[in-house]
């Protein structure tokens, strides 16, 4: 089950959590959402979702930034990406 409570209810009554699978937190004056608590039995798999996601973006930004790493010194030579990093991993 699922529901929509205010930040002041949690502190009221933690409970709450018990009877939900998950809690989606608003401010109930501006209507703004504030975030998601989520039930200790999927508390795991969630983490593990994080961490991949997490892992994959920040892979991204790095693959982003290797392709420029060698632009400033000149040892690149209009190298591919897969190219630095083959030629980065034998350093």
């Amino acid at each position: 089950m699922i529901t929509t409570i205010g930040v002041r209810d949690i502190s009221r009554n933690i409970n709450l959590l018990q009877n939900y699978d998950y809690l989606d937190i608003e401010d109930k004056k501006t209507k703004e959402y504030k975030g998601l608590l989520i039930s200790a039995k999927y508390a795991d798999e969630i983490k593990v979702f994080l961490k991949k996601k997490l892992q994959k973006e920040r892979q991204k930004e790095l693959d982003e930034i290797m392709q420029f790493a060698g632009i400033a010194s000149g040892d690149t030579k209009n190298m591919t990406i897969q190219e630095i990093k083959e030629k980065r991993v034998d350093l």
